[in-house]
């Protein structure tokens, strides 16, 4: 999926069921790097020994009891906001049904990964602040392989899909 086709299918839609404070250049950002990061916007399902049957699911990679589906579903500041999205996509607020659905339905699965954003207390990094957004990216999805390697440029493709390359 291109860059244009999530944005249209799975990330305005979800900003839009959120605050409009939740949607800013800052979120695009680090959704769509996140985004190309885990999955490169191509798997749906965690990549295993060449197959997908591992146990992240959706673009942004989700775990059944992760910070994407669990934490967020618990955590203080995004329980409510959770629990409007799960109403509005009509999935149960079970962890199993969420981490089900995020499989295949970008909307719920794009507005978690923002929720799962906006559970970390600092604010989000300029757009223009690569190293920030790595070490934002490491705190809030606590990935298992990090490969820092590539996450310049695909927050640089990202920003300039946005055309906020400053």
């Amino acid at each position: 999926m291109t860059l244009d086709e999530i944005t249209e299918r799975g990330i305005d839609p979800a900003l839009k069921l959120l605050p409009a404070r939740m949607d800013s250049y800052e979120a695009r950002v680090m959704l769509l790097t996140i985004g190309q990061q885990e999955s490169k916007f191509l798997y749906r399902r965690q990549i295993v020994g060449g197959q997908p049957v591992g146990p992240a699911k959706s673009f942004w990679q989700g775990e059944k009891g992760g910070g994407m589906v669990k934490g967020v579903r618990t955590h203080p500041a995004t329980a409510a906001l959770a629990a409007k999205l799960y109403e509005a996509r009509g999935v149960a607020p079970d962890d199993t049904a969420i981490w089900n659905a995020i499989e295949n339905d970008d909307v719920l699965a794009a507005g978690l990964a923002r929720l799962l954003l906006f559970t970390d207390p600092k604010p989000l990094p300029a757009v223009n602040d690569s190293s920030g957004s790595w070490s934002y990216y490491l705190r809030t999805w606590r990935p298992g392989q990090p490969h820092q390697q590539t996450w310049p440029g695909f927050h640089l493709a990202s920003r300039r899909f946005l055309g906020v390359s400053l």
